[in-house]
């Protein structure tokens, strides 16, 4: 009988579940699996990071834009903690992502090794699916169980627990096969109820408003076209969320942006405020989305689809659900519609409103883009971004001032993951290294990551694995010495009794060059086309810090510092 270890077993259950690669950092407990990484031929590449939280930032941004689950990876103890933020960030956006971490020997529990906790405890309320493997002989069917929990159903993260002692131990090399379906997500989809799709039918027909808003469970599904089809037949606008803005070309017709509290505008608000019947599909109609249930209101008739069963109805009572993949939903809802339509689609002058809607929304924004300020505007940021960025470029934006600013105002003109952010638990650090993902996953493109100064600081020891990588990404920091959010936040709630939220500056371009980065500085608002021009056209990684303007001073699009 021909045997393996289980540091192979590992390594050749992600090679057979199609991974290419993976992200992580070493750690002595790590020690079996990064040999069985080198000395078999496996065909994937390892990621070397600065940190356990950037190796699942960039897993993340890689799972998004690929479509692949995400593999990151890291030791045990502190390594263990670190990579945390990250899983659970996935694992609430629905994106499919393994974290491994290796673990002190099965022998040494409880003896009290350095290192020792009880991972299984700490990842149980943060992923999908999580177990540590007791014997080695389990290796090989933890990873197909891993891969089946984070592509079916509602996507999600999943951790498998290596201890030392079992990656050094043998096992039979029969057991090693996968489920090619899982390499990707969603697998398996899950179709609607056929007597539902027609109850949801009743209600879109009788409905002389209706709106869409729509998540990043259409991205996910790779339902853009569905839903333009559906749109189109009942003349109905199409809003999103944050994380799904791409689920619809900024200049379809029937385009209205994105929604909510965060990036949403008086003018999109009035659309969806407008609606007598909104339908909301692959979003949690949320406290952001829906400015806090009032926007679409509770006595609105909603129709909610959505792969998740728990989230359908949640948060509003509905006159109709649909439970299953985006793609079947709304393939399936339109044929129904257009079998009742026969054949027709519903008149109506929705276009020619939203182009209206549209020009109101961008007219005090582009008088902004063109303002000469010092500080200088992030709208005057944002527009040199517009005209540099290729149309198949992808931005990453930190929370803070670049989410609302590029969910906002920033057009996407083709369909998919164009635009990434953080936007389960928004904490700072993510854009710099899920950028590096992103650009793993899909290298032909120009990736963009928009950070402040504050997310800089939380992650800037990535730029030695950019470099060391030779990763061509574009760096974009809005420099304004503060915790921004915070700050605005400390401005309208507090009677601007600042706190704690300033600090000094930094000289991000001579970091940038220090790690081997090209670098621009940028103070002169006729300054930054030129240098955001260079930055994106240049063959390697580049850095272009801008002294922006403070947040809790501009006109950033968020509703509670809008009235």
């Amino acid at each position: 009988m021909t045997t393996i270890t289980g540091a192979e077993a590992a390594v050749r259950m992600l090679q057979h579940h199609g991974v290419r690669h993976i992200f992580g950092l070493c750690g002595d407990t790590s020690l079996p699996f990064y040999d069985a990484l080198h000395r078999l031929d496996h065909g994937m590449e390892h990621i070397l990071t600065r940190d356990e939280r950037s190796a699942a930032y960039m897993a993340d941004a890689y799972a998004r834009v690929t479509g692949r689950p995400g593999v990151c990876e890291g030791p045990s103890g502190g390594g263990a903690t670190y990579i945390l933020p990250g899983v659970i960030e996935a694992n609430e956006s629905s994106v499919a992502l393994l974290s491994i971490t290796s673990d002190v020997p099965v022998t040494a529990r409880g003896r009290y090794p350095l290192t020792e906790l009880d991972q299984k405890a700490l990842f149980r309320p943060l992923t999908k699916w999580n177990a540590v493997a007791d014997h080695v002989g389990q290796i090989p069917h933890l990873f197909r169980t891993a891969f089946r929990a984070m592509t079916t159903g509602r996507p999600g993260a999943a951790h498998i627990g290596l201890p030392y002692d079992l990656q050094k131990q043998d096992l039979a090399a029969d057991q090693i096969w996968a489920q090619a379906e899982h390499g990707r997500f969603p697998a398996f989809r899950t179709a609607p109820d056929p007597a539902l799709i027609e109850a949801a039918a009743d209600v879109l027909l009788a409905a002389k408003r209706p709106v869409f808003v729509v998540g990043g469970g259409v991205i996910i599904s790779g339902a853009s076209a569905e839903l333009a089809a559906l749109a189109s037949l009942l003349d109905a606008p199409v809003a999103s969320t944050i994380s799904g803005h791409g689920a619809i070309p900024d200049n379809h017709p029937l385009a209205v942006g994105v929604v909510g509290a965060n990036g949403g505008t008086d003018q999109t608000r009035e659309v969806v405020a407008a609606a007598d019947t909104v339908i909301f599909i692959g979003c949690r109609a949320g406290s952001t989305t829906t400015e806090h249930g009032s926007v679409p209101g509770p006595n609105v008739p909603i129709v909610h689809i959505d792969v998740d069963p728990m989230v359908v109805g949640a948060n509003y009572r509905i006159e109709a659900g649909l439970v299953g993949d985006a793609r079947l939903c709304l393939s399936a809802l339109g044929a129904a519609i257009a079998h009742r339509l026969d054949g027709a689609q519903r008149g109506g002058d929705t276009a020619t409103r939203l182009e209206a809607m549209r020009h109101a929304k961008r007219a005090r924004f582009e008088q902004l883009a063109r303002s000469d300020e010092r500080p200088i505007r992030p709208e005057r940021m944002l527009a040199a971004i517009q005209k540099a960025l290729p149309a198949d470029g992808i931005v990453v934006a930190d929370p803070g001032t670049p989410c609302p600013y590029f969910s906002g105002f920033f057009d996407f003109e083709t369909t998919g993951r164009r635009f990434i952010t953080n936007r389960a638990h928004g904490a700072l650090g993510f854009s710099l290294s899920a950028a590096v993902g992103a650009w793993y996953g899909s290298p032909g493109s120009k990736v963009v990551a928009a950070m402040g100064d504050g997310s800089f600081g939380f992650t800037v020891g990535e730029l030695e694995t950019i470099v060391r990588k030779r990763v061509p990404v574009t760096l974009v920091v809005f420099s304004n010495a503060s915790f921004g959010w915070i700050k605005a936040s400390q401005k309208d709630g507090y009677g601007q009794r600042y706190f704690s939220v300033d600090f000094d500056r930094t000289d991000h371009a001579r970091i940038a060059e220090a790690y081997g980065l090209r670098a621009w500085t940028v103070r002169d608002p006729a300054e930054i086309d030129g240098a955001i021009r260079a930055a994106i056209a240049h063959d390697g990684p580049t850095l272009v810090d801008v002294i922006s303007q403070p947040l809790e001073e501009s006109a950033v699009p968020v509703s509670r510092w809008m009235g």
